[in-house]
């Protein structure tokens, strides 16, 4: 390691194990010395990479196990713990020290699950460094990979036990949910048309 070689917050926080908002919080508390170049970046020495790699104690990779079922049938049928209990051993075989275990049941096109924002607000708190998860599509239905780029952001990664596509019952569940919703705002539509004409004809015969 070359003593005069300046580092990116990405590049030092990468060498430490930590997350860019880690370093930048140092920097405010005054836990690390941060040199400013002239366009005011932070930049932090390879000196100083190597005198906190031997003063920070050696620790855990956080992990987040997240599980999801689609269906109340499946959560019923222990398909959830079950997920959840593969997740669990699979971090501990990994030596990953789990910060939460967020189940839930919800469609997986569902955008505002509780499960997902909760995910979020705790990578966002910098309280993990992996989620954990069996399937992409226990995550999202479609959109991952802007999933993956965004958590990625904020210092965590989204590692996944099985590349394979989930069961098909799964994406049958949520075509049956797309479906639904779809039929529901159709039929909807409709009622408030008719209702509008029944009023409009109603007060026609009133005059």
């Amino acid at each position: 390691m070359n003593e005069k070689e300046l580092y990116t917050p990405a590049q030092a926080a990468k060498k430490l194990g930590v997350s860019v908002k880690t370093i930048q919080r140092w920097d405010k508390a005054g836990k690390i010395a941060v040199v400013r170049t002239l366009g005011n970046q932070r930049r932090i020495s390879a000196q100083e990479v190597r005198k906190l790699l031997g003063l920070r104690p050696r620790k855990k990779i956080r992990c987040a196990v997240y599980a999801r079922v689609s269906s109340q049938k499946q959560a019923k049928d222990g398909n959830l713990e079950r997920q959840k209990q593969r997740l669990v051993e699979a971090a501990q075989e990994r030596g990953y020290e789990i910060s939460d275990i967020i189940t839930e049941q919800a469609s997986g096109l569902n955008e505002k699950r509780r499960g997902l924002k909760k995910l979020f607000k705790e990578a966002a708190r910098d309280e993990m460094e992996i989620v954990l998860i069996e399937f992409k599509d226990r995550l999202a239905r479609f959109g991952f990979a802007y999933l993956e780029k965004t958590f990625a952001l904020l210092g965590v990664k989204i590692e996944v036990l099985d590349k394979t596509p989930a069961p098909g019952e799964e994406l049958v569940q949520d075509m049956i949910s797309i479906i639904t919703v779809f039929s529901a705002r159709l039929y909807g539509s409709r009622a408030k048309i008719f209702k509008a004409k029944v009023n409009h004809a109603m007060k026609e015969c009133a005059k």
